[in-house]
């Protein structure tokens, strides 16, 4: 009720950007009205970008006066925004609790690819990945999800991002609380829309989460591989530890893949570490029997690290085994590495950062 109601305490309103149809709807239907005012709802705050309750003409006063006092639209404040020589952008967005997190959109010739966080930070510390340096502040809610496409579709226009990727701060498998209900409004046709062939979230392999995920999202999997032995592995990608190969490549057997789709196992390039024709022959047995699609990443630098990228023909020698093994392979061509921008780099500002590995995956 308005008026007289109580009032309630901004930090305690529903936060509109992470609220799905849905939901949306069973709030509506608490204050008596009809839930198809979800739909409009959701299309001025995603579709239009529109923030201002006022500006929603199509919704009733009462209902836009409610709106603005019993819920909230919060947006990130934007702290940095950088751009690259080969015009890939990347924003430093700080969180009301004083974390940032960064967001990076990488134009192409035929797409525009939103790479975004879904933690502050990562526990998984993967020993080539600036991001794993700074240990795990928190999770990010929804809102926060969503606001990172919101923030970047106002710079860039409604149009110029085709892709979304999974593969910014965090491990999405230990957030799947937050990231499933950001899925399904980046699906939402009265939302983003996007399909779910434009949708790609990362795992550095915690098998329970790819599990629900394929069984409550039909996206697509790219999986964090990077070696093709568990000893290596467990150097690399410390979570091997406890979900190793064996046990990763039977959860990606069972990933419920639509026809034609692959997998994207994505490979970083480390000078003698993990880069010898044995292993490029070692990785082809390991992917023999998935629909599978690799992707060599060249190692990026950051400080601290005592890694070194492998050199251009030792690449292209690796690419070439797999490739003739049948196996689809790229060399990803590393993207604005000069504003640390490029696989690996990204850092932000983790507050209360740490090292332990939690592994349950939030219901």
């Amino acid at each position: 009720m308005m008026g007289d109601s109580l009032v309630i305490a901004p930090a305690e309103r529903p936060h509109l950007l992470g609220l799905g149809r849905q939901s949306l709807a069973r709030l509506l239907r608490t204050w008596g009205e009809s839930p198809f005012r979800a739909n409009q709802i959701l299309q001025w705050l995603h579709t239009r970008q529109v923030t201002d309750f006022a500006a929603m003409t199509n919704i009733s006063k009462t209902l836009r006066a409610r709106l603005a006092a019993e819920t909230r639209i919060d947006l990130p404040e934007i702290i940095a925004d950088q751009t690259a020589a080969d015009h890939t952008r990347k924003w430093l967005l700080r969180l009301p609790d004083g974390n940032a997190i960064e967001t990076v959109f990488i134009p192409g010739e035929d797409r525009g690819t939103l790479c975004i966080s879904s933690q502050v930070g990562c526990s998984l510390a993967c020993s080539f990945c600036a991001t794993g340096a700074q240990g795990l502040s928190r999770n990010l809610e929804t809102h926060e999800i969503i606001a990172q496409v919101w923030v970047a579709r106002d710079f860039l226009g409604l149009d110029a991002i085709t892709n979304i990727v999974f593969m910014g701060m965090g491990e999405p498998m230990l957030n799947l609380r937050e990231v499933l209900p950001a899925l399904d409004l980046l699906r939402d046709e009265y939302a983003y829309g996007f399909g779910a062939r434009r949708i790609t979230v990362s795992t550095a392999g915690v098998v329970p989460g790819m599990d629900r995920l394929g069984a409550e999202s039909p996206v697509n999997l790219a999986i964090s591989l990077h070696a093709s032995r568990d000893e290596i592995r467990d150097m690399l990608v410390p979570v091997n530890r406890h979900y190793p190969l064996a046990e990763l490549l039977a959860a990606c057997r069972r990933y419920p893949l639509p026809p034609r789709r692959r997998i994207t196992f994505e490979y970083v390039m480390l000078e003698g570490v993990n880069d010898a024709d044995s292993h490029a022959r070692e990785l082809l047995r390991l992917l023999r029997d998935i629909p599978a699609m690799v992707n060599l990443i060249p190692f990026n630098p950051f400080p601290g690290s005592n890694y070194k990228r492998s050199p251009q023909v030792r690449i292209d020698a690796f690419r070439d085994i797999i490739l003739r093994g049948n196996i689809m392979t790229v060399t990803r061509r590393p993207r604005g590495d000069d504003i640390a921008a490029a696989c690996g780099q990204l850092a932000g500002q983790v507050h209360a950062g740490r090292r332990s590995i939690p592994l349950a995956v939030h219901s």
